[in-house]
Protein backbone atom coordinates (compact mmCIF):
# COMPACT_ATOMS: atom_id res chain seq x y z
CA UNK A 1 0.00 0.00 0.00
CA UNK A 2 1.31 3.69 -1.33
CA UNK A 3 1.94 6.02 1.79
CA UNK A 4 0.13 9.09 1.11
CA UNK A 5 2.95 11.75 0.04
CA UNK A 6 4.70 14.14 2.62
CA UNK A 7 4.37 17.93 1.75
CA UNK A 8 7.13 20.10 3.34
CA UNK A 9 8.14 23.26 3.14
CA UNK A 10 6.01 26.45 0.67
CA UNK A 11 4.02 25.31 -2.07
CA UNK A 12 3.10 27.08 -4.39
CA UNK A 13 2.16 27.16 -8.16
CA UNK A 14 3.73 28.24 -11.35
CA UNK A 15 6.31 30.64 -11.35
CA UNK A 16 5.33 31.97 -8.02
CA UNK A 17 6.71 28.78 -6.49
CA UNK A 18 10.01 28.63 -8.51
CA UNK A 19 10.11 32.59 -7.48
CA UNK A 20 9.74 31.96 -3.64
CA UNK A 21 12.21 28.67 -3.24
CA UNK A 22 14.94 30.36 -5.29
CA UNK A 23 16.93 32.08 -2.67
CA UNK A 24 17.80 35.24 -5.05
CA UNK A 25 14.31 35.21 -5.91
CA UNK A 26 12.61 34.95 -2.35
CA UNK A 27 15.00 37.97 -1.12
CA UNK A 28 14.16 40.36 -3.83
CA UNK A 29 10.64 39.72 -2.84
CA UNK A 30 11.22 40.38 0.22
CA UNK A 31 12.73 43.52 -0.31
CA UNK A 32 10.11 43.82 -2.99
CA UNK A 33 7.27 44.07 0.27
CA UNK A 34 9.23 46.32 1.81
CA UNK A 35 9.45 48.78 -0.85
CA UNK A 36 5.08 48.38 -1.03
CA UNK A 37 5.22 49.00 2.54
CA UNK A 38 7.03 52.20 2.42
CA UNK A 39 5.08 53.39 -1.01
CA UNK A 40 1.84 52.94 1.20
CA UNK A 41 2.13 53.41 4.52
CA UNK A 42 5.73 55.25 4.75
CA UNK A 43 4.40 58.78 5.43
CA UNK A 44 2.04 58.27 7.62
CA UNK A 45 4.76 55.41 9.79
CA UNK A 46 7.12 58.79 10.22
CA UNK A 47 7.23 60.32 13.96
CA UNK A 48 7.57 64.28 12.85
CA UNK A 49 6.47 66.68 10.26
CA UNK A 50 9.22 66.02 7.51
CA UNK A 51 9.51 70.01 7.52
CA UNK A 52 9.67 70.78 10.82
CA UNK A 53 12.55 72.91 12.18
CA UNK A 54 14.03 71.26 15.76
CA UNK A 55 16.43 74.16 16.20
CA UNK A 56 17.75 73.40 19.29
CA UNK A 57 18.78 69.68 17.73
CA UNK A 58 20.64 71.01 14.08
CA UNK A 59 23.09 68.14 12.77
CA UNK A 60 22.50 65.86 16.09
CA UNK A 61 23.58 62.45 15.70
CA UNK A 62 21.06 59.57 16.10
CA UNK A 63 19.52 59.59 19.41
CA UNK A 64 16.37 58.23 21.33
CA UNK A 65 14.22 60.91 19.57
CA UNK A 66 16.00 60.84 16.17
CA UNK A 67 16.97 57.65 15.53
CA UNK A 68 18.88 58.32 12.82
CA UNK A 69 19.72 61.86 13.14
CA UNK A 70 19.10 65.63 12.28
CA UNK A 71 19.91 67.86 9.11
CA UNK A 72 21.07 70.77 9.17
CA UNK A 73 17.77 72.74 10.02
CA UNK A 74 16.92 70.09 12.51
CA UNK A 75 14.76 67.93 10.67
CA UNK A 76 14.10 64.02 11.63
CA UNK A 77 15.99 62.32 8.53
CA UNK A 78 13.95 59.17 9.31
CA UNK A 79 10.73 61.27 8.89
CA UNK A 80 12.39 62.66 5.59
CA UNK A 81 13.55 59.12 4.24
CA UNK A 82 10.22 57.54 4.75
CA UNK A 83 8.12 60.85 3.01
CA UNK A 84 10.97 60.14 0.42
CA UNK A 85 10.22 56.85 -0.31
CA UNK A 86 7.15 57.07 -2.40
CA UNK A 87 8.24 59.89 -4.96
CA UNK A 88 11.88 58.07 -5.59
CA UNK A 89 10.67 54.89 -6.16
CA UNK A 90 7.33 55.32 -8.11
CA UNK A 91 9.91 57.75 -10.43
CA UNK A 92 11.78 54.22 -11.32
CA UNK A 93 8.18 52.33 -11.98
CA UNK A 94 7.10 55.62 -13.67
CA UNK A 95 10.24 55.88 -15.78
CA UNK A 96 10.66 52.23 -16.64
CA UNK A 97 6.63 51.60 -17.12
CA UNK A 98 6.72 54.79 -19.74
CA UNK A 99 10.09 53.41 -21.17
CA UNK A 100 8.38 50.08 -21.81
CA UNK A 101 5.25 51.61 -23.82
CA UNK A 102 7.42 53.24 -25.84
CA UNK A 103 10.05 50.65 -26.62
CA UNK A 104 7.89 47.18 -26.85
CA UNK A 105 5.70 48.47 -29.85
CA UNK A 106 8.81 49.20 -31.57
CA UNK A 107 10.49 46.23 -30.80
CA UNK A 108 7.21 44.17 -31.83
CA UNK A 109 6.75 46.18 -35.03
CA UNK A 110 10.50 45.83 -36.17
CA UNK A 111 10.95 42.04 -35.36
CA UNK A 112 7.66 41.14 -37.11
CA UNK A 113 7.62 43.23 -40.32
CA UNK A 114 11.65 42.17 -41.03
CA UNK A 115 13.06 43.99 -43.65
CA UNK A 116 14.02 47.04 -44.40
CA UNK A 117 11.59 48.55 -41.85
CA UNK A 118 13.64 46.34 -39.08
CA UNK A 119 17.06 47.44 -40.46
CA UNK A 120 15.56 50.94 -40.34
CA UNK A 121 14.18 51.27 -36.60
CA UNK A 122 17.21 48.65 -35.54
CA UNK A 123 19.52 51.45 -36.57
CA UNK A 124 18.35 54.01 -35.25
CA UNK A 125 18.08 52.62 -32.29
CA UNK A 126 21.94 51.70 -32.45
CA UNK A 127 22.45 55.23 -32.70
CA UNK A 128 20.49 56.70 -29.85
CA UNK A 129 22.09 53.19 -27.44
CA UNK A 130 25.59 54.29 -28.53
CA UNK A 131 24.85 57.44 -26.47
CA UNK A 132 25.87 56.95 -22.70
CA UNK A 133 22.81 57.23 -20.46
CA UNK A 134 23.30 59.85 -18.09
CA UNK A 135 24.60 61.85 -20.99
CA UNK A 136 21.87 61.69 -23.31
CA UNK A 137 19.39 62.20 -19.69
CA UNK A 138 21.53 65.33 -18.96
CA UNK A 139 20.86 66.84 -22.48
CA UNK A 140 17.02 65.73 -22.54
CA UNK A 141 16.49 67.46 -19.27
CA UNK A 142 18.68 70.37 -20.03
CA UNK A 143 16.02 70.70 -23.53
CA UNK A 144 12.94 70.03 -21.23
CA UNK A 145 13.66 71.78 -18.45
CA UNK A 146 14.40 70.68 -14.69
CA UNK A 147 11.47 68.79 -12.96
CA UNK A 148 10.56 65.74 -11.76
CA UNK A 149 8.20 65.15 -14.87
CA UNK A 150 10.71 65.94 -17.01
CA UNK A 151 13.38 63.59 -15.93
CA UNK A 152 11.05 60.53 -16.00
CA UNK A 153 10.33 61.21 -19.59
CA UNK A 154 14.06 61.73 -19.98
CA UNK A 155 14.84 57.82 -18.25
CA UNK A 156 12.00 56.45 -20.14
CA UNK A 157 13.52 57.93 -23.56
CA UNK A 158 17.20 56.07 -23.19
CA UNK A 159 15.37 52.98 -21.88
CA UNK A 160 13.10 52.72 -24.55
CA UNK A 161 16.26 51.49 -27.42
CA UNK A 162 17.08 49.07 -24.82
CA UNK A 163 13.66 47.71 -23.96
CA UNK A 164 12.78 47.71 -28.33
CA UNK A 165 16.14 45.87 -28.74
CA UNK A 166 14.48 43.15 -26.53
CA UNK A 167 11.35 43.05 -27.67
CA UNK A 168 12.40 42.61 -31.35
CA UNK A 169 14.82 39.46 -30.42
CA UNK A 170 11.87 37.73 -28.62
CA UNK A 171 9.65 38.62 -31.55
CA UNK A 172 12.14 36.63 -33.87
CA UNK A 173 12.18 33.62 -31.67
CA UNK A 174 7.90 33.36 -32.36
CA UNK A 175 7.56 34.93 -35.39
CA UNK A 176 7.93 31.60 -37.41
CA UNK A 177 6.12 29.37 -35.39
CA UNK A 178 2.84 27.56 -36.61
CA UNK A 179 0.21 29.61 -34.80
CA UNK A 180 1.62 32.73 -36.31
CA UNK A 181 1.72 30.79 -39.45
CA UNK A 182 -1.76 30.23 -38.85
CA UNK A 183 -2.96 33.73 -38.48
CA UNK A 184 -0.85 34.96 -41.76
CA UNK A 185 -2.90 31.86 -43.34
CA UNK A 186 -6.22 32.85 -42.32
CA UNK A 187 -5.52 36.50 -43.48
CA UNK A 188 -5.36 38.27 -39.84
CA UNK A 189 -4.21 41.52 -39.84
CA UNK A 190 -0.53 42.98 -38.78
CA UNK A 191 -1.87 44.36 -35.92
CA UNK A 192 -4.02 41.66 -34.57
CA UNK A 193 -1.21 38.96 -35.15
CA UNK A 194 1.46 41.32 -33.34
CA UNK A 195 -0.70 42.35 -30.24
CA UNK A 196 -2.98 39.60 -30.36
CA UNK A 197 -0.77 36.43 -30.53
CA UNK A 198 2.87 37.75 -30.54
CA UNK A 199 2.53 39.81 -27.66
CA UNK A 200 1.32 37.58 -25.23
CA UNK A 201 3.90 35.09 -25.76
CA UNK A 202 6.92 37.54 -25.28
CA UNK A 203 5.48 39.98 -22.43
CA UNK A 204 7.70 37.52 -20.16
CA UNK A 205 10.97 38.75 -21.23
CA UNK A 206 9.83 42.42 -21.44
CA UNK A 207 8.76 42.20 -17.95
CA UNK A 208 11.61 40.49 -16.65
CA UNK A 209 13.99 43.07 -18.42
CA UNK A 210 11.87 46.12 -17.06
CA UNK A 211 12.16 44.71 -13.59
CA UNK A 212 15.88 44.68 -13.60
CA UNK A 213 15.77 48.38 -15.04
CA UNK A 214 13.92 50.11 -12.14
CA UNK A 215 16.62 49.77 -10.08
CA UNK A 216 18.59 51.78 -12.76
CA UNK A 217 15.80 54.04 -13.02
CA UNK A 218 15.54 54.88 -9.21
CA UNK A 219 19.47 55.60 -9.27
CA UNK A 220 19.69 57.86 -12.19
CA UNK A 221 16.22 59.93 -10.64
CA UNK A 222 18.51 60.07 -7.30
CA UNK A 223 21.23 61.31 -9.54
CA UNK A 224 19.25 63.85 -11.29
CA UNK A 225 17.86 64.65 -7.99
CA UNK A 226 21.55 65.29 -6.58
CA UNK A 227 22.17 67.43 -9.80
CA UNK A 228 19.27 69.80 -9.46
CA UNK A 229 17.58 68.65 -12.18
CA UNK A 230 15.08 66.38 -10.90
CA UNK A 231 12.70 67.18 -7.41
CA UNK A 232 13.26 70.42 -6.25
CA UNK A 233 13.25 71.18 -2.71
CA UNK A 234 12.18 71.07 -0.27
CA UNK A 235 11.09 67.76 -1.73
CA UNK A 236 11.87 64.95 0.46
CA UNK A 237 13.62 62.76 -2.44
CA UNK A 238 16.60 60.81 -1.62
CA UNK A 239 18.65 61.94 -4.14
CA UNK A 240 18.07 65.25 -3.00
CA UNK A 241 18.89 64.09 0.33
CA UNK A 242 22.39 63.71 -0.49
CA UNK A 243 22.61 66.49 -2.62
CA UNK A 244 21.68 69.22 0.55
CA UNK A 245 24.20 67.04 2.87
CA UNK A 246 27.35 66.90 0.56
CA UNK A 247 28.95 70.18 2.45
CA UNK A 248 28.32 67.99 6.06
CA UNK A 249 29.82 64.69 4.90
CA UNK A 250 32.90 64.87 6.60
CA UNK A 251 31.37 66.07 9.86
CA UNK A 252 27.96 64.42 9.65
CA UNK A 253 28.59 61.60 7.96
CA UNK A 254 24.90 60.10 8.85
CA UNK A 255 23.13 62.55 6.73
CA UNK A 256 24.72 61.21 3.24
CA UNK A 257 24.82 57.54 4.91
CA UNK A 258 21.10 56.78 5.05
CA UNK A 259 19.61 58.20 2.37
CA UNK A 260 22.46 56.05 0.52
CA UNK A 261 21.99 52.94 2.11
CA UNK A 262 18.03 53.55 0.98
CA UNK A 263 18.94 53.89 -2.69
CA UNK A 264 20.81 51.23 -2.89
CA UNK A 265 18.81 48.49 -1.13
CA UNK A 266 15.93 49.55 -3.07
CA UNK A 267 18.44 49.35 -6.26
CA UNK A 268 19.73 45.65 -5.30
CA UNK A 269 15.71 44.46 -4.56
CA UNK A 270 14.51 45.14 -7.86
CA UNK A 271 17.86 43.81 -9.55
CA UNK A 272 17.54 40.59 -7.50
CA UNK A 273 13.94 40.32 -7.94
CA UNK A 274 14.50 40.46 -11.52
CA UNK A 275 16.95 37.93 -11.70
CA UNK A 276 15.10 35.51 -9.47
CA UNK A 277 12.05 36.41 -11.80
CA UNK A 278 13.98 35.18 -14.94
CA UNK A 279 15.11 32.27 -13.61
CA UNK A 280 11.59 31.29 -12.25
CA UNK A 281 10.24 31.66 -15.86
CA UNK A 282 12.99 29.39 -17.72
CA UNK A 283 11.05 26.38 -16.90
CA UNK A 284 13.81 24.55 -18.56
CA UNK A 285 16.60 26.46 -15.77
CA UNK A 286 14.15 25.32 -13.11
CA UNK A 287 13.87 21.57 -14.43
Amino acid sequence: MNEPRRHTGLHLPGWLGRLLSNPLGLAGSLLMLALVVLIVFGPSLAPYDPEAFHITKRLSGPTSDFWLGTDNFGRDILSRLLHGARPTILFGIAATALGTTIGAPIGLIAGFIGGRTDSAIMRAVDVVMAVPNLILILLIVTVLGASTTNAIVAVALTFAPGLARITRSAVLSVREREFVQACVARGESARYIMFREILPVVVAPILIEASIRVGLAIMLGATLSYLGLGAQPPASDWGLLIANAREFIFRNPWLVFWPSVAIVLATIGFNMFGDGLRDAMNVRAAR
